[in-house]
């Protein structure tokens, strides 16, 4: 349980650290698709777990990556993770964002994180 939580702060830390295009969510997952590669993680891009839940990045162990730029709305946002949750495949989230909001320690049993964007440009 220590080396995950040791791997998902060091994900978080990577995310929040990087300076990453905030103008569009496509070059915000471009930009973070790069940071992934060249950190050596393995990735896949819109993952498919059913024709509605479709998370920007998977990573091998099931941690679902959810990119969310303003104006989103939170409560959509929220549901959308909680789809993403009710799926066996998925073991935990991360929604990387540069809106005003919290998460739950947990989403539908599966633990879930919060990854601020605007960290990287201060």
């Amino acid at each position: 349980m220590e080396t995950e939580n040791h791997w998902i702060i060091g994900i978080i830390g990577l995310i929040e650290s990087a300076r990453l295009d905030l103008s569009d969510e496509k070059r915000l997952q471009a930009d973070l698709a790069a940071v992934f590669t060249s950190a050596g993680i393995p990735f896949t891009r819109e993952m498919v777990l059913s024709a509605r839940d479709i998370p920007d990045f998977f990573i091998e162990d099931g941690t679902a990556i959810e990119c969310k730029l303003r104006p989103a709305q939170k409560t959509a946002v929220y549901r959308q993770l909680q789809r993403y949750a009710s799926h066996t495949e998925v073991t935990r989230i991360i929604l990387a964002t540069n809106l005003s909001m919290t998460l739950p320690a947990t989403i539908n049993g599966k633990p879930a994180y919060m990854a601020s964007l605007s960290k990287g440009w201060l």
